[in-house]
């Protein structure tokens, strides 16, 4: 069953957008050179990746790796949808060139996940209703753009974004064309704010084209929302880690993606200070983790 199903590593866990201090010394080339020599054949995108698709390609070939996608921060709330449109156009052609097939895209109008001192669970944004409606609109006219080269945008449920909880996916998925608007399923995200993973994954399989895997560690979790810290403190914390270290079952998960021949990405992202947990180690735990799971699954 696993050649229906790709494995990936996001570059965050050596080097953070969000943060750049972590993994500040980790070079581009290390990182996916720790990618492959774990044995994924994927990744995403991270600042220090080359965006010039020549250049990215002639260093990822070489180590057996592909582009799987890359996140695109949508402001449709708060930006003038041609704006958005022409930074989606952008974003879209990089992916397209790469031989990525879908785009993740997550609305960052009024996200509070790269703030630093904004308590995450006590000041999440809520999207009023005419938020609601600019957002679901133009998030179908990305989808339309991903559609003119035969992508998808896969939408990124996001921790203090608007789009969080199992009733904001719902109204999501509910309000949009699932022509036009595809779902990202993230674990850690999920479990993170309390909502139940094989709940989402059951609804709406049909509408998932990309998976995020990340586990959760139960105590530092607890602290953050206890202790009002900031999503970015969270993570600076621990709050994140890989596939088998913390408090998530997945072989419920995997056993569902499996069973229901899910044919996309699973993509390992467990943003953690490298210097805390070395990148390449809790890169290979999980894949090491995964394997097993997949191999479960092929003997049953």
């Amino acid at each position: 069953m696993d050649n229906q199903i790709k494995l990936g590593c996001a570059p965050i866990a050596w080097t953070n957008d969000d943060m750049p201090e972590l993994g500040e010394t980790n070079s581009f080339e290390q990182c996916i050179s720790e990618m492959a020599l774990a044995g994924y054949k994927g990744t995403e995108i991270g600042n220090k990746y080359p965006r010039d698709p020549e250049v990215l390609k002639s260093y990822l070939e070489i180590r057996g790796l592909e582009v799987a996608s890359a996140w695109f921060s949508a402001f449709l709330t708060t930006q003038p949808l041609e704006e958005v449109k022409k930074a989606f156009i952008e974003h879209r052609d990089f992916l397209h060139a790469m031989g990525a097939e879908v785009i993740v895209v997550s609305e960052q109008g009024n996200s509070i996940q790269g703030q630093k001192t904004v308590p995450l669970f006590e000041q999440k944004p809520v999207f009023n209703e005419k938020e609601w409606k600019r957002f679901i609109d133009g998030l179908e006219e990305l989808g339309d753009l991903a559609a003119e080269k035969g992508m998808s945008i896969v939408y990124h449920h996001h921790m203090g974004t608007g789009v969080q909880t199992t009733e904001e996916i719902d109204r999501l998925m509910v309000s949009t064309d699932p022509a036009k608007v595809s779902l990202l399923f993230d674990t850690g995200h999920l479990v993170f704010s309390g909502e139940d993973p094989l709940e989402i994954l059951e609804r709406y399989f049909d509408r998932i084209k990309h998976v995020h895997f990340k586990d959760v560690r139960r105590d530092i979790a607890a602290e953050v929302q206890r202790e009002q810290d900031s999503f970015l403190t969270g993570v600076k914390k621990g709050a994140f880690t890989v596939p088998g270290d913390g408090m998530i079952d997945f072989a419920p998960i995997m056993n569902y993606l499996a069973r229901h021949q899910y044919t996309g990405w699973i993509v390992v992202e467990a943003e953690q200070d490298p210097d805390v947990c070395n990148a390449f180690e809790y890169a290979l735990k999980a894949k090491k983790h995964i394997d097993a799971l997949l191999h479960k699954e092929e003997v049953r």
